[in-house]
Parts: C-alpha cells; sequence; structure tokens
C-alpha cells in the first residue's frame, strides 16, 4: 500500500476530476460517461500528460475487480450452449481470416506501414482485433440494466470464450508454462463451499466489501504465483462463488468501486502513446474491419435464433476493439514478432473504436426501431427455449421484474387476485429458482419491443401493471412499450429518487412508488398497527 500511495503524484486528482468534469458534460447530452472519459485521456495527453503508474494500478485494480463481478454473475454452463461457444469460434475464425487478407491488401497496395508485413505478423494483428472489449461491453450493459438479460448473458458469455482464447496466447506466446503447482487451482472446486459459507457470514457491511477485494485481489495473486494470468484468477474465483445466494449483493457492494478505478483506466487508453500520421492513418485503416465485425456477430446470432432486438444489442455492445488486443500486442512486441509501432496503432484503434461505438449501444433501441423490419428479416423461424410465444389469458395483474419488491408484491396480491397474477423476469436463473417455489413466473424481458409480439392473446384481461425493475430506465422504456402496444390499463413503477418521478409519468406510468421514501411510511404503518395506547 505505502508503494501504491507514494505513486501518487500530486496532479493525479486533477486528472481524475477532469475526467469527471467531461463525463458530466457527455451525460448532460444522454451519451454514456466513459466518452467523456477516453476523451480527456486524449487532451490531457495533447497537453503533455503521461501515464504514471498510480494511474495504471488503479486501472489494473478496476480491470481486476470487473472480471471478478462479471465471474459472480456468470452461469458457467452458458459457455455450453451453441449460441455462445460456436459463435465465438465461428467469429474469431472469420475474423483472423479476413484480417489477414485485408492487411496483406493494404500493404500489397504500397501504404508504408503495412509495406513488407510477413504472414506472421498480419496474423498475430488479426488476432488482436478480433476481440471486443470486456470493459465497454458490462459498462454498456450495466447501464441498460441488461446484464442479467438473455442478450447480456449471450454477449458475457462471447467476452469470456474471447478472454480464455486471449489467456492462451499469452501463455503460449510468452513461453510461459504453468508451473505444476497449477494444477493444485482443482482445489477451488470443492474448495467454493468454505468460501461461500464465509461470504454468506460476512453481513452486509464492511465485512462485505473487504471480503470482496480479498476474493478478487487474492484470486489474482494465487494465479500469477503458478504461472497464470492474475485476471483469469478473479473470473474463476467470481464464477464459484456466483452459486452463492449473497452473490448478486456482493457484486452490488463493489460495483461503486469498481466504476471509480475504471475512470482511471480510460483515462490511461487516452494517454497511451503519441500518434504519428502514419500510425494514425494505419488506425483509421484499421477501423474498417468493425462493419464487418459487427454484421457477422449479428449474423451469427440470428441463426443461433437469438432474436433480431436481442442480436442487435449484443452485437452493439461488442462492436469495437479490446483492451485485451492491446495487451497481445503489447506482449508480441517484447516477444520480438512485432515492431513498437504497431503498439500505438491498435490503442488508436481501441481508442476510436470506443468513441465511435458509444453513441451506438446507446441509441441502440432507437436504431432497432427505426430498421426493424430489415433487421427482423434475418430472424430464424424457430427460438432459443424461453423466447417462444406466450400466453397470458386469464392474468389480470402482471408484474415486471421479480426482485425483492415484485417478490413481495406478487405475494401481497395473490391472495385478492384469484390466481390471475404473473410474474415476468429477464432472469432465467431467477425464473427457474421462482418457479419452484409455486410462483407463476415466465421468462421475459420488458425493455423489448418483441415481447408484446410474443403474446398469443394480446392484453385484454390485464387490468394492472407494476414496474418493479430495479433500473428506472427499464421501468421507463417498458411503460412507453406497453403504452405503444396500446395497453390503457393502469401502470405503477417503483424509483429511488426522486427526479425520476417525471420522466416515468411522461412514459405513461399513473402512479409511482419510492422503495427509499415509502419504506418508512410503511414501517409507520406497521407501528400504528401494534400501537396500544394505555
Amino acid at each position: 500500500m505505502d508503494s501504491l500511495l507514494s505513486a501518487i503524484d500530486y496532479q493525479d486528482p486533477a486528472w481524475i476530476a477532469i475526467a469527471f468534469i467531461f463525463g458530466l458534460m457527455f451525460q448532460q447530452f444522454k451519451l454514456p460517461p466513459m466518452v467523456g472519459f477516453l476523451l480527456a485521456g486524449f487532451m490531457l495527453h495533447l497537453l503533455g500528460v503521461q501515464q504514471d503508474s498510480f494511474l495504471t494500478e488503479i486501472a489494473d485494480l478496476g480491470v481486476t475487480l470487473l472480471l471478478f463481478t462479471i465471474g459472480l454473475k456468470l452461469d458457467l454452463k452458458s459457455l455450453l450452449k451453441p449460441e455462445i461457444w460456436a459463435t465465438t469460434l465461428s467469429h474469431m475464425g472469420i475474423s483472423v481470416l479476413v484480417g489477414i487478407v485485408f492487411i496483406l491488401g493494404l500493404g500489397g497496395v504500397g501504404i508504408s506501414i503495412f509495406s513488407g508485413i510477413d504472414l506472421a505478423t498480419t496474423a498475430i494483428l488479426a488476432f488482436a482485433l478480433s476481440f471486443s472489449s470486456t470493459v465497454f461491453a458490462v459498462k454498456t450493459l450495466e447501464d441498460r440494466g441488461a446484464l442479467s438479460s438473455r442478450y447480456g448473458q449471450i454477449a458475457i458469455g462471447v467476452l469470456v470464450m474471447q478472454d480464455i482464447a486471449a489467456v492462451t496466447f499469452l501463455a503460449l506466446s510468452t513461453g510461459k508454462v504453468p508451473s505444476i503447482w497449477a494444477l493444485s487451482l482443482f482445489l477451488l472446486i470443492p474448495g467454493r463451499h468454505i468460501l461461500a459459507k464465509a461470504l454468506e457470514l460476512s453481513g452486509h457491511k464492511e465485512l462485505l466489501t473487504i471480503f470482496g477485494f480479498s476474493m478478487a485481489l487474492g484470486g489474482a495473486a494465487v494465479f500469477e504465483l503458478v504461472g497464470m494470468k492474475g485476471d483469469l484468477g478473479a473470473l474463476v474465483i467470481g464464477i464459484l462463488l456466483g452459486t452463492s445466494k449473497k452473490s448478486n449483493e456482493l457484486a452490488h457492494t463493489l460495483l461503486g468501486f469498481k466504476d471509480v478505478f475504471l475512470v482511471c483506466f480510460f483515462l490511461t487508453i487516452g494517454l497511451t502513446g503519441l500518434p504519428t500520421f502514419e500510425t494514425f492513418g494505419a488506425a483509421a485503416l484499421l477501423l474498417l474491419l468493425i462493419p464487418l465485425k459487427v454484421f457477422l456477430f449479428y449474423l451469427l446470432f440470428t441463426r443461433f435464433r437469438l432474436r433480431a432486438r436481442g442480436s442487435t444489442l449484443a452485437t452493439l455492445s461488442l462492436a469495437n476493439y479490446s483492451e485485451f488486443g492491446l495487451i497481445v500486442t503489447a506482449i508480441a512486441i517484447s516477444s520480438g514478432m512485432l515492431e513498437s509501432q504497431w503498439l500505438t496503432v491498435v490503442a488508436l484503434a481501441l481508442s476510436a473504436s470506443f468513441v465511435i461505438a458509444s453513441p451506438f449501444s446507446y441509441l441502440a433501441d432507437k436504431f432497432y426501431t427505426r430498421y426493424r423490419h430489415i433487421l427482423k428479416s434475418f430472424e430464424t423461424k424457430s427460438r432459443l427455449k424461453g423466447d417462444e410465444n406466450i400466453n397470458i389469458a386469464q392474468n389480470s395483474i402482471l408484474i415486471f421484474g421479480m426482485g425483492r419488491v415484485g417478490r413481495a408484491a406478487y405475494d401481497e396480491m395473490k391472495e385478492t387476485s384469484a390466481d390471475n397474477i404473473l410474474g415476468i423476469d429477464q432472469d432465467p436463473i431467477e425464473v427457474e429458482r421462482l418457479t419452484k417455489t409455486g410462483r407463476s413466473i415466465i421468462y421475459g424481458d420488458a425493455t423489448n419491443p418483441e415481447f408484446w409480439s410474443r403474446i398469443d392473446h394480446g392484453h385484454p384481461c390485464v387490468e394492472l401493471i407494476l414496474l418493479a425493475m430495479p433500473n428506472s430506465s427499464s421501468n421507463i422504456m417498458a411503460a412507453k412499450q406497453l403504452r405503444a402496444k396500446n395497453y390503457q390499463g393502469p401502470i405503477v413503477a417503483i424509483t429511488k429518487y426522486e427526479d425520476e418521478y417525471s420522466e416515468l409519468e411522461a412514459a405513461g406510468v399513473n402512479e409511482t412508488y419510492n422503495i427509499y421514501a415509502e419504506a418508512g411510511s410503511g414501517a409507520a404503518s406497521k407501528m400504528q398497527s401494534l400501537f396500544r395506547p394505555d
């Protein structure tokens, strides 16, 4: 810790403050703050600011926590689904082949930086450019409240498969073979029960936070100790803890820390290398591969029976280059396989891909709505399990979002609704768990414009709808979709902040329930019922 604190330059807090200002400005224009963080890094770089050890270490810590929280929310069995493993392998294989042809073609027409490049070097560059950014995609999905959605889980699964490929390359290219002690890591599998028990005993406050940091950093350290990539260790420990009932609470506890640390990550991207006209031009040419990357992802997702909207949103979250591409390039340079200028080229292409992809990701729903008829023409006739048409006949009450509030409302209203109540949630694991408790629950994404098209009999019997999703933007989007589908009945939505009331009302919500403010009045009502004056 002393070395980390001593690494803090007096200017570092100023750079982070500038990143905040840029992020705040972009948020006012309804753009992701990460775009502002990136541009802050570019501006600081133009002013002569260089990376330092503090920003780099905090950025690395952010990525480690990111992978740990991904593991907490990842269903490992999902990686065995064809829409994940087959999509990843097909996409990477085709991307690398096309990338090789494209780069060799640039050299063939006489573009200087690409001239004389050999096949091995070309293959490494094409491989580095085949990845999509885990940091970018997860931030995008988090902002949309879609990490647990079907398309979100598929996108994360693809990223994990890519990360596994990258880690394999790093191990082989550096000649760094895991030690014999790496076999002892298999003891973590039975040992996960002890870790899960420690998690359950950690409570809800500071011990839970300390446990999360210990597991993320400890997992990374253990994997490094036996000659394996530390970030992979954080991911594996997160996966092992993901089956615990408190895994979601732990992920939520670490969310704020991770977001702060990742600000430094985006700053360091902008501060990478000093571009020249030649490297800038090369990066611009490499950006021409992104449209192919996008089309290929969309085509593969729809071929594996994902709906058009889910395919669109998953594709746009992956429409960029990856920080792993920088790592692969750096390792290749240190091994003598690439010249040093390629690190600047890939860094510029990566940064530019973030800036270009951010508005598209943020406006993904508008993009889908505008080109819906074209995009739907790629859909297959069959659907993935859980995406089939559904029947809501005889259900008078619908509850979207079966978290704590949704479950409590379901149980409270069940007695007075003659069992004509249906819960809808976008987390397939939660749907399966709640179905076993006897509740009537189906899988569905309320923000999906196609959701109501899955319903066989429209919504003539529905008399009341509760939007109990934890993300307010999801509730707003769902309300707009309901009104657009001519639902005229009352809509109630939960919220956490008063400044969201007007947006919910404008979206068509009749009543709002502030889960913070009205929890006190609920408690007071309970107390009043027990109060007996002398």
